[in-house]
């Protein structure tokens, strides 16, 4: 079902004006985030688990710690709506500006659904956000915690997959030895806080690995999955590529399994001590795709980014 006149045209006004402000790295009101979040509510239960995208596509995860990393994003891949971005997960915890930064991407989504796919990383949880940062940001700024009770909610309704035009399996994490086709994940009741085990909890916690195999996670949730087993999955589902994210990789992408499976990795020096590039995916209309790198400090005024495209086309 197309969502595009989900919202009226009268409310966009109000909506470019609550982005405009986000852009700057200024919190809405609790009243404005718990509108913005019934009007994203709306959108996002329209959409599958495993969501269809089209190319082009800017394929982006990972912004904790570091708003200003979201604004260099756009001002390196371009603006939403001008660029599509797919992003893979974890708006929020470790740093300051969480809130703002998970505001920002609602209300983009709420301004231009079809331009904008949100998927749930495992830090989009109740229990996670307690933990790591997001909850105690909340209380500090709104001074109680219905902000995030309100994001919270939201998460549960995010979409845990995306396929870009049928071989680009997106998700946050990695594969689930109780999952072998994508009709699998389509079937799941998805609206729900992330369980502690199971194949929701695995497409958010896994990793790939270089043995062979299924094993124990040393995360304490989800499996590693080795080659063989990456391999089986992308042949089943007609797949040529798995993209994620979950991990740091110091380049800002790493490739894995014979160029099987891709992690990506958007947020550069990692927690402000990691010294990591990050890196954003571009697909284009022939699906071919370059890696986009960046630092985290602009020289000169200007973004610092390295262009790297694959010798082969998908």
């Amino acid at each position: 079902m197309s969502v595009t006149n989900r919202v009226a045209p009268d409310s966009h006004g109000n909506v470019d004006e609550q982005i405009s402000q986000l852009m700057q790295c200024k919190p809405l009101s609790e009243s404005e985030v718990r509108a913005l979040c019934d009007k994203a509510k709306e959108i996002l239960m329209q959409e599958s688990n495993v969501q269809p995208v089209k190319s082009p596509v800017t394929i982006a995860v990972t912004f904790m710690v570091n708003f200003m990393t979201l604004a260099e994003l756009f001002r390196i891949g371009g603006k939403c709506p001008d660029t599509n971005y797919l992003f893979m997960g974890d708006y929020v915890d470790r740093g300051y500006y969480s809130v703002e930064t998970v505001t920002l991407l609602v209300a983009l989504k709420v301004r231009y659904p079809q331009r904008i796919t949100i998927l749930r990383g495992n830090h989009e949880s109740r229990q996670i956000t307690q933990v790591y940062g997001f909850y105690d940001e909340c209380l500090r700024k709104y001074g109680n915690a219905s902000v995030w009770k309100t994001f919270t909610d939201l998460f549960d309704y995010f979409p845990l997959t995306a396929l870009v035009e049928s071989e680009i399996f997106c998700l946050h994490g990695g594969l689930s030895p109780s999952i072998e086709t994508l009709d699998n994940i389509r079937s799941f009741d998805r609206v729900q806080e992330v369980p502690h085990e199971g194949p929701m909890c695995d497409l958010l916690w896994s990793d790939p690995d270089d043995r062979c195999g299924w094993g124990i996670s040393p995360r304490g949730a989800g499996y590693t999955f080795g080659q063989d087993i990456s391999e089986q999955f992308n042949h089943t589902n007609n797949l040529n590529l798995i993209a994620r994210a979950h991990q740091l990789v110091m380049d800002g992408y790493n490739w894995g399994h014979e160029q099987k499976v891709v992690t990506i990795f958007s947020a550069p020096n990692y927690c402000y001590r990691c010294g990591n590039m990050a890196s954003i995916l571009e697909v284009d209309d022939s699906k071919g795709h370059t890696f986009i790198q960046f630092e985290p400090a602009p020289r000169r005024g200007e973004p610092d980014v390295t262009r790297r495209t694959p010798d082969y086309f998908l």
